[in-house]
């Protein structure tokens, strides 16, 4: 047993890679290979993987991830949109996990949660065909009960609280946002779901949200990037899990906290 693997499961990390491949395709290069970035992860802690193949394939490609899945040790959480290519697709590479995101050509960042009351009808039929191949089903949203119920009724078995709203807020109004946060795990925890969180979270703001007892996995990607620019990459990753088990288990980091 260590600290970043103690006795039985405290927290997990999902290791976004979405940004090794930004970089290596502002120069249209091979190079970083965000599959050796996905190999060092899992290496140096991360309990799986998180890519978003997005529609205008901004940054992972499709051979990215067909490459992957079959080199990967610990699991594959493929983020992908609403839509016939993207599920098909999904189905064909059949990772362990697919979380279900909104979409938008125009933003910069997913920028909110999935629409699941509004899109119910297609939402439940990609949940459907997901399941049907033995994938397990998570849908981005925001901490929002009737969301979440409408998730719980589509089928899936997971949530992922978007914590996009809590990482730019400030002050009382990051209280207030992590306290929504805390109302949305307890909605999904007691309808039977697994819940997760991801968006904007770094080293610093990781803490209160690593420490809510009933999230399951924190996905993190762009702020393990750039705090890997100075630390190294599995420096990173290590230090990030290391923040998050030290949050959940109730006790003082030791370390230095990134950027």
């Amino acid at each position: 047993m260590s600290f970043l693997h103690p006795a039985g499961p405290v927290i997990d990390l999902g290791v976004n890679i979405d940004h090794i491949a930004t970089v290596r395709n502002a120069r249209g290069t091979v190079y970083p290979d965000p599959i050796r970035a996905a190999l060092l992860a899992e290496q140096a802690g991360a309990d799986l993987i998180t890519l978003h193949l997005r529609e205008d394939r901004r940054h992972i490609k499709d051979a990215d991830v067909l490459a992957l899945r079959p080199q990967l040790a610990t699991r594959m959480n493929l983020e992908a949109a609403v839509t016939r290519e993207m599920i098909d697709f999904a189905c064909q590479v059949k990772p362990q996990d697919v979380c279900l995101v909104p979409e938008r050509r125009e933003e910069v960042t997913t920028e909110g949660g999935l629409d699941v009351v509004r899109h119910y009808k297609e939402v439940e039929a990609a949940v459907r065909q997901l399941k049907a191949e033995g994938i397990r089903v998570s849908l981005f949203i925001d901490a929002d009960e009737q969301q979440i119920e409408a998730s719980r009724a589509v089928g899936a078995t997971v949530i992922e609280l978007h914590t996009g709203r809590y990482a730019e807020a400030e002050g009382e109004e990051a209280l207030r946002e992590l306290e929504r946060i805390e109302a949305g795990v307890h909605a999904g925890v007691t309808r039977g779901l697994r819940v997760n969180a991801g968006h904007g979270l770094h080293y610093t703001n990781v803490q209160p949200v690593a420490a809510i007892r009933d999230i399951h996995e924190l996905n993190i990607g762009h702020a393990i990037v750039a705090h890997a620019l100075f630390a190294g990459w599995e420096s990173a990753v290590r230090e990030m899990k290391a923040i998050m088990v030290a949050a959940r288990l109730g006790v003082q980091y030791a370390g230095k906290a990134g950027a």
